[in-house]
């Protein structure tokens, strides 16, 4: 910030002329000033200490001097703690920071050009045998969040998904809809068409258990059941028609996956979730098989005498990794190998992320060694957001058990909690019509869920509570979402009362230090904001935009604004409530969380 480029400025002036020697604006150090002592931002000495040959104190006492004789307009005081000299800001800088911020329309944003790098991040990579769920959640709002993240800081943003549309987890659901149900579709059973096929995915693993119990009963070992059941085999014979172009199986293939992604678009929709270029593995697989056979001969992988074909990787510390089964058929890596292909031949992709789970770390770690080997060089480089699971109160989910919490249902869960808790607890619907008392429901109720996912760190695991993420008080979307709303209430108001908000604010008003440190945590943003997209990091803004709102609801409590008698101040209250309305607004909307005018 201003403040803060000024103080480096005439550190690096003071040092040369206290003790003739130059220094790199580098290597002066500020942070903002401990709680205990007075004072807004800290200088650390001690990296100058050689070149003043005196004690830590009396080099901070020296500098602390310099510094008020030279910029007296920015420091106003000063006080050294050993080789900390805390310095006390000028509230006249802190009034004109604020104004700077007013003024600048994008603060905390960089907007990229036609030159800036091009980021490609992929998330979602839904499997066409079920409906998403609360995992998908997780990776979807991740993904999103640092998509805009990623936009924020100056790049170029493509948001790319990959569907797993084909494999023996599709053959599964296929061929239990065709033993088990009798035509049924979307709009006869009226079920949304990706849980319709859920429920053969689960039927096929129900059927299957059943079989392998009895082929136990005959004798069987629980290995050679799992290989022998005749649904299994069925199900593999499938996947070999469908890579075989079966018209009759790739009829059946289109035809189910089309009902799946009808019901996708709704719960995307829904999550306020896009992308810009979909991929799919029934296209790419076959590119990946043949940068694979191009490997093999050059004798960058083997075949193992079944006829499948492996890549050794023990001279880098792993094992070895299958890439094609002994029938021919591709697996995940394979299909990975040649989506990036396609990729880096549709973009200029100067960096890929994939947003997986930690489950995927070995894979992502074999993936980037293979595309180096192959002669990709952007394989060294990929980049896998690896993030932790979600579980439940009750423990962790199994898809093929039917035991999942579905995004649907959770989406639905959410906004009706929201509903109930808003008429409840807050008392504020009350005089909206039904259909903005719905959005608001919708607005907060999507806002709990997606902040109680994005505030915690994405790299660890987490235990997802519905009635924690809805409460209106504390760490949680709406809290924030309701802090919101009350500033632009306060605005309406001031506004209604021929109250307008001046673009230069006077210079002469007197600043209370909690004032101060709203204007210090404004500041803060542009900084939070670049954390977050080189840390990969959303949680950052989340955790920002919660520790600004608590601190504006204390001045809030402490302090008048409309009724405030000082017109000055009055003024500046306003201007400070409008810029920490804006910026979260911002913060959120980076995060993909709307904020309601109203609550």
């Amino acid at each position: 910030m201003e403040i803060e480029n000024k103080i480096v400025s005439a550190v690096v002036l003071g040092i040369k002329t206290l003790y003739g020697q130059d220094i790199a604006p580098e290597t002066v150090q500020l942070q903002k000033t401990k709680k205990e002592f007075a004072g807004h931002l800290t200088l650390v000495v001690f990296p100058f200490l050689k070149i003043s040959r005196k004690k830590p104190e009396d080099t901070a006492q020296e500098l602390g001097h310099f510094l008020k004789t030279e910029i007296p307009s920015v420091v106003a005081d000063f006080n050294a703690v050993k080789g900390f000299l805390n310095l006390v800001i000028a509230p006249a800088s802190w009034i004109g920071l604020l104004t700077d911020i007013h003024q600048d329309a994008q603060f905390g944003l960089t907007e990229a050009t036609d030159h800036s790098p091009l980021v490609m991040i992929e998330y979602s990579s839904p499997n066409t045998n079920k409906p998403l769920h609360l995992g998908h959640v997780r990776n979807n709002l991740l993904g999103c969040a640092l998509a805009n993240i990623m936009a924020a800081n100056g790049n170029r943003v493509v948001k790319t998904n990959i569907v797993n549309d084909r494999g023996i987890h599709i053959c599964k659901s296929m061929l239990a809809w065709l033993k088990y149900g009798n035509g049924a579709t979307p709009e006869s059973t009226g079920i949304k068409g990706d849980h319709l096929i859920g429920d053969y995915y689960v039927a096929f693993d129900k059927h299957y258990k059943e079989q392998i119990k009895e082929l136990m009963e005959g004798g069987m070992s629980e290995e050679e059941a799992k290989n022998e059941a005749p649904l299994i085999k069925e199900a593999r014979e499938m996947l070999v028609k469908w890579e075989n172009n079966d018209l009759e199986t790739r009829a059946l293939w289109r035809k189910m996956n089309e009902w799946v992604y009808a019901g996708f678009d709704v719960t995307y929709k829904a999550l306020g979730v896009s992308f810009d270029k979909i991929y799919y593995e029934s296209e790419t697989y076959l590119e990946g098989k043949e940068k694979v056979l191009e490997g093999l001969d050059k004798g960058l992988f083997f075949r193992k005498e079944d006829g499948s074909v492996w890549a050794d990787l023990t001279p880098e510390g792993l094992d070895e990794k299958l890439l094609l089964r002994s029938d021919g058929t591709s697996v995940y890596m394979t299909q990975d190998i040649g989506t990036a292909k396609l990729r880096f031949r549709d973009y200029p992709i100067d960096k890929m992320i994939y947003v997986v789970g930690n489950e995927q770390n070995y894979h992502f770690q074999v993936l980037s060694i293979l595309l180096d080997k192959l002669g990709f060089e952007w394989g060294k480089d990929l980049v896998h957001f690896s993030y932790g699971m979600v579980e439940l109160p009750n423990g962790k989910m199994k898809s093929r058990e039917g035991t999942v919490v579905d995004a649907d249902d959770l989406v639905a869960e959410m906004i009706g909690s929201a509903r109930k808790m808003s008429e409840d607890k807050i008392n504020k619907l009350t005089d909206l019509s039904e259909d903005e008392a719905n959005e608001i429901a919708r607005i907060v109720g999507l806002g709990a869920l997606k902040y109680f996912i994005l505030k915690v760190d994405a790299r660890k695991n987490m235990l997802f509570n519905p009635a924690e993420s809805i409460d209106f008080n504390g760490n949680t979307g709406p809290f924030i979402q309701y802090t919101y709303a009350r500033i632009r209430s306060i605005l309406r108001k001031a506004s209604e009362s021929g109250i307008s908000i001046p673009e230069t604010l006077s210079a002469q008003t007197d600043l209370s230090e909690k004032e101060i440190s709203l204007i210090q945590m404004l500041a803060d943003f542009p900084n939070v904001v670049k954390q977050a997209g080189s840390d990969y990091n959303p949680s950052c803004i989340a955790n920002y935009c919660y520790d600004l709102v608590k601190e504006y609801n204390q001045f809030y409590h402490d302090f008048s604004i409309l009724h405030e008698e000082d017109e000055n101040k009055k003024t500046f209250r306003l201007v400070l409530s409008a810029e920490i309305s804006r910026i979260i607004r911002t913060g959120m909307g980076l995060l993909g969380i709307e904020v309601p005018e109203r609550m």
